[in-house]
């Protein structure tokens, strides 16, 4: 019998999930809201303070209403696994490379600073040392979950938040084992269970690295031969779950080895199918997690406590804004940047509620003090897709930028990507023979010098959302790609010959590698800095020999044209099946 009961509420849990996403999604994506609002109200409405505190008296309200929170915390927990991982297939090893200064400098001091006040104004109201260390722990930390699918990683702002996340993600296990030791029953071995914890996962890490570059690369190209979009899933979530359990065995956060596993799989030419594979599951998933955030939140309890709820909240928010602000203005960022991803940052985390968790496990805070602060944290990420548009709003006011607008009806514009040295100059180029142009940039004091100087520009960033089509792109004879960042360039290749078959798209190559790989991305025009650079000396060395200008000129066009038909013939040899075309094929 109880094992039916069990199996009644699974199979009631489940409609009223699946019946949230299909209204939450279409709905606020219809009214251009993040569903990340509506997932948190639908748990506050079908959870236990919600109409689940109704079913004793009106039963079938059962089959509305989660009756059961507790089964759904490994489902939540995996969502935030696969963001993770999505998040690792964004990135790679040289750009997080690249990044160190800002992880472990902006992101140190960010979390540290935060924590240390707001301790420090928790023991002055009143609360333990200890427990006014974990709750300002606890409160710095930034949600990784809701932040990065809004801000990306690509922009001046999504790259900023990036770094102290990803600080704050490695930070998350000393502070749990912090509160270990802090916990009267193990001041003896919480020093020696971190150093063990630290020693093992680094081993783990290593060893996945390793075996990663070695294993995966065939494991894809195998699963890819098969034109199975099924074994490809298989595959993808199998590295997942590998990962995460590895790093999970050794003390670390499941998290660590997801990242770990996206970051392998970036490096390798199968990332841009595993993360549209993987996409509806992390997004169902993650839907899930905030589900549970939302029924933690009991209405009753906030109304009785609206003073001190609505007081911790903004004061936490103020806090958070103003330090990351300062601290990122102080380190060189731009006003808008700061102003945006301060605001951006200001909410508490999912991983918040962890911390809550292994604080009062630890009796380092009591639960009433536990669920005050839980239902602020709820609060928080609620309102944190509204402080995105609140920052957003700040810091183009804080720049004077303007703002997003259609381009002119009339002649269709070239769309220049990128309204820097480069970017400028072909726009330049395209006025001068009366062709029209819209340059795009989401670094706004570059769009305002651009339009100081003259420049038909505006704000846009054209890796996120749909800028580019209210720019008219599905109109504009070409695009070109001007940004001196590979990596983005390429993706944007990849995302604009999906959406466009049809579409002249001129990208910028750093070299003749990068060339090639936009060839096989799906560019009209791969132009590499490297070829240009040296037929322009070669150009200026003939004529100061006293060569005539016009074989010159016709021989360095003639080796040019060598080059790019060489690089073309290199990218149709070294281009593998298409798995994206084959898979969509096969299905």
């Amino acid at each position: 019998m109880s094992s039916e009961l069990t199996s009644s509420n699974f199979i009631s849990d489940a409609l009223v999930i699946l019946g949230a996403a299909g209204i939450v999604i279409p709905v606020f994506h219809r009214f251009r809201i993040t569903p990340v609002i509506g997932f948190i109200l639908v748990g506050i409405l079908v959870g236990p303070f919600g109409l689940g505190r109704l079913v004793p008296g009106h039963p079938w309200l059962f089959h509305f209403s989660i009756t059961e929170p507790e089964a759904l915390d490994p489902f939540a927990e995996f969502g935030i696994v696969l963001l993770l991982f999505t998040i690792g297939l964004e990135l790679s090893f040289n750009r997080l490379w690249t990044m160190r200064k800002l992880v472990f400098g902006l992101g140190a001091l960010e979390l540290l600073i935060i924590g240390a006040l707001l301790a420090a104004a928790l023991t002055m109201l009143g609360q333990g040392w200890s427990g006014a260390l974990a709750l300002g722990f606890a409160l710095a930390l930034s949600s990784t979950a809701i932040v990065l699918p809004i801000s990306g990683t690509t922009s001046p702002v999504g790259r900023a938040a990036l770094s102290m996340l990803l600080f704050e993600d490695i930070a998350i296990v000393p502070i749990i084992f912090l509160l270990g030791a802090l916990a009267p029953y193990a001041q003896a071995d919480g020093l020696d269970g971190l150093v063990r914890t630290l020693w093992q996962g680094a081993l783990v890490i290593g060893a996945l690295l390793v075996v990663g570059r070695v294993a995966l690369p065939p494991l894809f190209a195998q699963a890819a031969r098969t034109k199975s979009p099924e074994l490809f899933l298989a595959a993808s979530l199998l590295v997942v779950i590998v990962a995460s359990l590895a790093t999970s065995a050794t003390g670390l956060s499941p998290i660590v080895g997801a990242l770990i596993a996206g970051l392998l799989i970036a490096e390798t030419e199968y990332h841009g199918e595993v993360e549209g594979i993987i996409e509806p599951f992390k997004g169902l998933a993650l839907g899930i997690f905030l589900i549970t955030v939302g029924m933690s939140v009991d209405l009753e309890m906030v109304a009785e406590n609206l003073g001190p709820i609505t007081l911790a909240v903004v004061g936490v928010l103020l806090l958070k804004t103003i330090v990351t602000g300062l601290l990122l203005r102080l380190m060189g960022a731009r006003r808008s940047t700061a102003a945006e991803t301060g605001t951006l940052m200001a909410s508490p985390s999912e991983t918040t509620l962890i911390v809550l968790t292994a604080a009062t496990a630890a009796q380092v805070i009591d639960p009433e003090t536990a669920r005050f602060w839980q239902v602020v944290t709820a609060i928080g990420l609620t309102v944190t897709p509204l402080l995105a548009m609140l920052g957003r709003s700040i810091g183009r006011r804080v720049e004077q930028a303007p703002t997003l607008e259609p381009a002119d009806e009339g002649e269709p514009s070239v769309l220049v990507v990128g309204a820097g040295r480069v970017g400028r100059l072909v726009a330049d180029m395209l006025a001068t023979h009366g062709k029209a142009y819209l340059a795009i940039d989401s670094d706004a004091d570059v769009i305002a010098s651009a339009t100081r100087d003259g420049y038909r520009a505006t704000f846009a960033d054209a890796a996120r959302g749909q800028a580019l089509e209210r720019l008219g792109i599905a109109k504009a004879p070409a695009v070109v790609l001007t940004m001196d960042e590979p990596v983005l360039v390429q993706r944007l290749t990849t995302k604009l010959r999906k959406s466009y078959p049809n579409l002249t798209i001129i990208a910028r190559a750093r070299d003749l590698a990068h060339a090639t790989a936009l060839y096989r991305a799906g560019a009209s025009l791969a132009v590499p800095e490297t070829l240009e650079s040296s037929l322009q000396l070669s150009e200026a060395v003939l004529v100061d020999l006293g060569v005539p200008m016009g074989p010159v000129i016709a021989s360095i066009h003639a080796k040019r044209d060598t080059f790019r038909e060489q690089i073309r013939r290199e990218a149709q040899l070294d281009h593998k099946p298409k798995l994206r075309t084959s898979i969509v094929e096969a299905g």
